[in-house]
């Protein structure tokens, strides 16, 4: 099993500890304006920004974001939204 597969193992447990849920996982894609997209791109949502930052700095994400290191190049952005 390749080191991004092992991150994507275990990852959504961490994001769930922390009140976490994926809403979009790399579903199919049209640029519809703009230059094309052709990145992956996961939407969480956490229930604050609180625990958006409380996930990501935790240890155990720490620990699995180390599987993902010289396998995927990813950003990470948080966003308070509004409902």
């Amino acid at each position: 099993m390749g080191r991004i597969q092992k991150y994507l193992n275990v990852t959504p447990a961490i994001i769930e500890k922390f009140g976490g849920k994926a809403l979009v996982k790399a579903g199919e894609m049209v640029t519809l304006e703009g230059p094309e997209e052709k990145r992956r791109i996961v939407i969480l949502e956490f229930p604050t920004m609180e625990k958006a930052k409380e996930w990501y700095n935790s240890t155990e994400y720490q620990e699995a974001r180390k599987l993902r290191e010289g396998a995927a190049i990813g950003e990470i952005v948080a966003i308070n939204g509004i409902k």
